[in-house]
C-alpha cells in the first residue's frame, strides 16, 4: 500500500503502489507500505535535525523499516525544497516531484547518493523510471 498524506498542502503528483511497485519488482524486492508525507522546509528541517542530527533544508528523508525482501517506509518531502529543485533545474513541479518520489523508493531499494559515482548512478535510475512512469501516465490521462 502507498499512502500520500499533507494537512494544507497539495500534492502536485503521486505515483500509485502499482507504478512505484515496478521499480522495487525490478531489484527484485516487494513493495509493501510506503507512505509519504508533504511538508514544508522548516517542518523538514526540525525531522532532520531531530533524526538525523542535521541541520539544514534536505528534500527528501526517508525512514525504513523493511524486513527482508519487503520494503515499508515512511517517506517525508519538502514541497519548497521540489519547487525550488523544479525552477533551478527549468522543470515542471510534477516531474521534480517524481523524480523525488522516485528517489525515495530506489533508496529502499539499496541506492545511494553520498559519492559523486552513487550520485551519477542514483540520477540514471531516476531518469530511467521517470521516462517509464511518467510517460504511461501521460498517455492514461490521454485517453
Amino acid at each position: 500500500m502507498v499512502t500520500y498524506h499533507s494537512e494544507t498542502l497539495k500534492w502536485p503528483v503521486t505515483l500509485n503502489h502499482a507504478q512505484l511497485e515496478q521499480i522495487s519488482n525490478s531489484h527484485g524486492l516487494r513493495l509493501r507500505h510506503v507512505h509519504f508525507y508533504l511538508v514544508n522546509d522548516e517542518a523538514l528541517r526540525v525531522i532532520n535535525r531531530t533524526h538525523l542530527d542535521h541541520d539544514y533544508y534536505t528534500d527528501i528523508i526517508t525512514f525504513p523499516y523493511s524486513e527482508g525482501k519487503r520494503i515499508e517506509a515512511d517517506i517525508f518531502i519538502s514541497l519548497d525544497r521540489v519547487a525550488d529543485n523544479a525552477a533551478n533545474e527549468n522543470e515542471t513541479l510534477e516531474n521534480e516531484m517524481a523524480r523525488v518520489i522516485i528517489h525515495g523508493i530506489l533508496h529502499l531499494c539499496g541506492y545511494d547518493d553520498h559519492s559523486e559515482e552513487e550520485k551519477k548512478k542514483m540520477r540514471q535510475a531516476e531518469n530511467h523510471w521517470i521516462n517509464q512512469l511518467m510517460d504511461k501516465k501521460k498517455e492514461k490521462s490521454n485517453k
